[in-house]
C-alpha cells in the first residue's frame, strides 16, 4: 500500500503581503490569509484525512487550526516542515531573496540553512509516515521550501531547478508515498527517485 500524501500551502501573511520572506520569524495571517485559511477547510470538507501535520511556525498552525479545527482530524505539529532558515535575513525583502535562492541550493543562507537541508529533513519527516500510515491519507501545511522539496523526494524534480522557478500557488498539491519509502541517498544528484 501507501500513504496518500496532500500538500498545502500555510494561508497568506502579512508579510507576504508587504513584500518580506518571513523564513523562521513566526509570522502572522493577514486578513485575506484567515479566509484563505477557511476556504481550505471547506475544499477539504468531506474529504476523508486521517491527520494534518503542520510547520510548527504560527502562520502554518493559524492555517491548520482554522481549516480543521473542530473537524475530528488528529493535527500535529512538526518543525520539520519549517520553512528555509534565511538565518541573518529572515524577514528580507523579497527581492532581497530572489537574488539569493539559486546561491542557496547547497550554500546554507548566513546562519541559516541550505535548500538541500531542507529536502533531508522533509525526508527524514516522509520516512516516518511512510512507516506508520501507511494506507492512510495525510495532509501537510507547510511552506514554499517544502514544496521544492516534495517535487525532488517523490516526484523526481531536480532541486535547482524548482528553486530557481517561480512559486505558483495551486489548491494542493497529491502524491503517493509508498510504503517502506527511504530516502534517496543525499547530494545533488540524489534529486529525485522514490524508492
Amino acid at each position: 500500500m501507501a500513504v496518500s500524501l496532500v500538500y498545502e500551502t500555510h494561508s497568506p501573511t502579512l508579510d507576504n503581503e508587504a513584500g518580506f520572506a518571513t523564513g523562521w520569524l513566526p509570522g502572522e495571517l493577514s486578513p485575506a490569509g484567515l479566509e484563505r485559511a477557511a476556504e481550505l477547510g471547506e475544499r477539504r470538507r468531506g474529504e476523508h484525512l486521517d491527520l494534518v501535520v503542520s510547520s510548527d511556525l504560527r502562520r502554518a498552525v493559524q492555517t491548520a487550526r482554522i481549516a480543521f479545527g473542530g473537524s475530528g482530524v488528529e493535527h500535529r505539529t512538526d518543525a520539520r516542515l519549517r520553512e528555509i532558515n534565511y538565518g541573518e535575513l529572515n524577514g528580507m525583502p523579497v527581492a532581497r531573496l530572489d537574488a539569493e535562492r539559486a546561491r542557496r541550493v547547497d550554500a546554507p543562507f548566513p546562519g541559516g540553512e541550505s535548500y538541500r537541508q531542507v529536502v533531508e529533513r522533509t525526508a527524514d519527516l516522509l520516512e516516518e509516515l511512510a512507516a506508520t500510515h501507511d494506507g492512510r491519507r495525510v495532509l501537510l501545511v507547510a511552506h514554499a521550501a517544502n514544496r521544492y522539496a516534495l517535487a525532488v523526494l517523490l516526484g523526481g524534480a531536480d532541486l535547482a531547478e524548482r528553486v530557481g522557478a517561480p512559486f505558483t500557488w495551486q489548491p494542493g498539491w497529491e502524491y503517493t508515498l509508498p510504503a517502506g519509502w527511504v530516502r534517496p541517498a543525499p547530494g545533488p544528484s540524489a534529486a529525485g527517485s522514490a524508492r
